[in-house]
């Protein structure tokens, strides 16, 4: 059973653990950026700011004047110490600690600069802010400055510093799964303020919870009404083109620069070891932020949209749907909102159509895979419709596979996804998966072959047919049992013996708690692949839960432990908590996680679990629940007298 409340919330807790990283060759200005941020920012607010080098004057007994005359080894130590604190005084409080610091600095000594980046630095910092201020600005504040001595240096020194901060930071920073961007302008108050924002109230699951936020408002326009629902995917599914693509071509034609010698930087950035990581679309996020203003972000997606055309089959389609209340349309891109919002605005069919993008940080949300494959199982089993799922690309492969129908467009053989024959084959040959292909344009040559990708036409009457028919939607939660089965007859079958006891009686309920685990829980919630080690000494893909760090499961005491037990064994990257009472739920308990399995033996009136579920909405209106039990009484669940029913409607 699955609890459906919409979220409706703005706020979140912030993301425990962000350190960000104020960096720039000195004398660029970070100094007096911390102060002017302090000034803006409350004292005990959300934030904390932190000079480095008063940092590590903190640190070191005797201060910096000693600590510059240790030896680079001792000094190294010292640094690793001083990153360390801050996460540990700062971020565990929760707040988002800013630290002014440097890449590499000048050695008096070698007469050369100096790299002072650590290991530490490296898996304590989350993101990197870099001041990409002109030199010959910065060598001004280098002669002005009357507190701190500085070496002189010319403008050519000074932009080697810098190309080697830039260089050194472009490399670590992918590596280790941190943020990176720059800011170019000598006055950078309000970007940075507006960054740290972004920085503080952004995470991958926060990014889903927005993400399913727009999806229940999408339904909720349907007024109820809505049993079928069309999710399509952008580039090169709904359209012909390559939307992203076509962006920077018209970006660096305006600079003048050439699409051959220059590779566009999204496209480098999902080549890189993040691929297309929740972390390489909120990168890219960033570059779309620091190369393309806002003005001529909108020109070019304007002038983007005005070079593609929906496919007329899709069209057709779309008018079609906007007119029968019970089905709705959905457009769910991993590219920029902006083009989307143009084109189907030109289509006139933006206010009757769903769309669902990101690529400003004003749009709220990043749009992966992951992210589409969870707003399809949202769709399906919270809202529960009927799914019709539409994509081209490996990207889309895990939707498609959520979907009740999945059907994968086929363009022409210049602009298909090349890594999508393998990807699609062994989706279907290895996952299960059942799809159709469609071709647009039609006379275009088929993937695969059809008797393994059967071809339709988003024309053809019968297929419309069964899109367009009505059907019914009973219940307004799920209930997921296997009464009747076969397995579940021989899972049951010691519990109720007499002669079965004790640890063996245990041993029974923690496998029927791990077979409803691995049958239902799964197929509710998804899963998602990750690499693990071949027994044959390469590496190949394995699948987990999804989501399975933000997880809890909850032992119903004492009833419910050996079911939870069985659970957990499925889902070992899970939280698991004994509860006696609601009240042993705590907030912390609920901090980042998405979904709580709350277990039990036996289910008579349902009157434990109603309170448990009343206490974590108090502390939570959106974390979804799902109620896992060997036994549950039917009445208990019929709709409209089942006291558990109507709590979970």
């Amino acid at each position: 059973m699955t609890d459906s409340t919409a979220p409706h919330v703005s706020s979140f807790p912030w993301k425990k653990g962000t350190v960000v990283g104020l960096y720039g060759i000195s004398g660029c200005g970070k100094s007096f950026l911390l102060k002017q941020l302090k000034e803006r920012f409350e004292k005990g607010g959300p934030f904390v700011f932190i000079d480095g080098s008063e940092l590590i004057a903190e640190c070191v007994p005797g201060g910096l004047e000693v600590f510059q005359k240790m030896d680079k080894a001792l000094q190294k130590h010292h640094r690793k110490n001083a990153i360390n604190m801050i996460q540990k005084l700062h971020t565990d409080e929760g707040r988002v600690a800013v630290i002014a610091g440097h890449f590499v600095l000048w050695d008096d000594e070698e007469a050369d600069l100096v790299e002072v980046w650590t290991y530490n630095d490296a898996m304590v910092y989350t993101h990197i802010i870099y001041l990409d201020i002109p030199v010959d600005i910065i060598q001004e504040y280098r002669y002005k400055d009357e507190i701190k001595r500085r070496f002189p240096a010319s403008k050519k020194q000074l932009q080697e510093w810098m190309q080697r901060e830039v260089a050194g930071l472009g490399k670590v920073c992918p590596e280790n799964d941190i943020l990176l961007t720059s800011v170019h302008t000598s006055d950078p108050l309000d970007r940075i303020s507006a960054l740290l924002y972004n920085f503080m109230e952004q995470s991958e699951p926060i990014n889903l919870f927005h993400a399913k936020m727009k999806i229940d408002d999408f339904v909720a326009r349907s007024q109820g009404q809505l049993e079928t629902v069309l999710v399509i995917d952008g580039d090169r599914t709904l359209v012909a083109e390559d939307t992203g693509k076509l962006f920077w071509q018209i970006q660096m034609a305006r600079r003048g620069m050439n699409d051959v010698q220059h590779e566009d930087p999204i496209q480098v950035l999902f080549k890189s070891r993040l691929g297309y990581s929740y972390t390489a679309f909120r990168q890219a996020t960033l570059i779309y932020e620091e190369l393309v203003d806002e003005e001529e972000f909108k020109n070019i997606c304007h002038e983007v949209a005005s070079m593609i055309k929906v496919h007329p089959e899709f069209l057709s389609l779309l008018h079609a749907v906007i007119e029968t209340k019970h089905i709705g349309a959905v457009i769910i891109s991993c590219g920029l909102r902006g083009i989307w919002k143009n084109v189907l605005e030109a289509e006139g069919i933006y206010d009757s159509v769903g769309l669902i993008a990101g690529g400003r940080m004003e749009d709220g949300i990043v749009v992966t895979a992951g992210v589409k494959a969870s707003l399809v199982n949202r769709l399906r089993h919270t809202h529960r419709t009927h799914v019709y799922a539409f994509g081209d690309s490996p990207l889309d492969l895990d939707m498609l596979k959520a979907a009740n129908n999945a059907i994968v467009v086929v363009g022409e053989v210049h602009n298909r996804s090349k890594t999508m024959e393998a990807a699609l084959l062994n989706a279907i040959d290895k996952d299960g998966l059942r799809t159709f292909q469609v071709m647009l344009p039609e006379n275009t040559s088929p993937r695969l072959d059809i008797q393994k990708l059967p071809i339709i036409k988003l024309t053809d009457q019968k297929f419309l047919h069964s899109m367009f028919r009505r059907g019914s939607r009973t219940m307004k939660f799920q209930v997921r049992h296997a009464t009747g089965k076969n397995v579940a007859k021989l899972l049951a079958t010691p519990t109720r013996d007499a002669r079965v006891k004790g640890p063996a009686l245990m041993d029974c309920h923690r496998s029927i708690g791990r077979y409803l685990a691995i049958e239902h829980i799964s197929d509710l919630m998804g899963v998602e692949s990750y690499e693990i080690p071949h027994v044959q000494g390469h590496q190949t893909s394995g699948y987990r839960l999804s989501c399975e760090r933000q997880t809890l499961i909850v032992a119903l005491m004492r009833g419910g432990e050996p079911m939870a037990l069985g659970v957990n064994d499925a889902f070992p990257l899970a939280m698991f908590l004994h509860a006696n009472d609601p009240t042993d739920i705590k907030p912390e308990h609920l901090h980042e996680n998405i979904t709580i399995l709350l277990v039990d033996s036996v289910i008579n009136s349902g009157k434990t679990i109603i309170e448990f579920v009343n206490h974590i909405r108090k502390l939570n209106a959106v974390i979804s629940i799902i109620v896992v039990a060997g036994v549950v009484q039917a009445q208990s669940i019929v709709e409209g007298t089942g006291t558990l029913a109507n709590t979970l409607i």
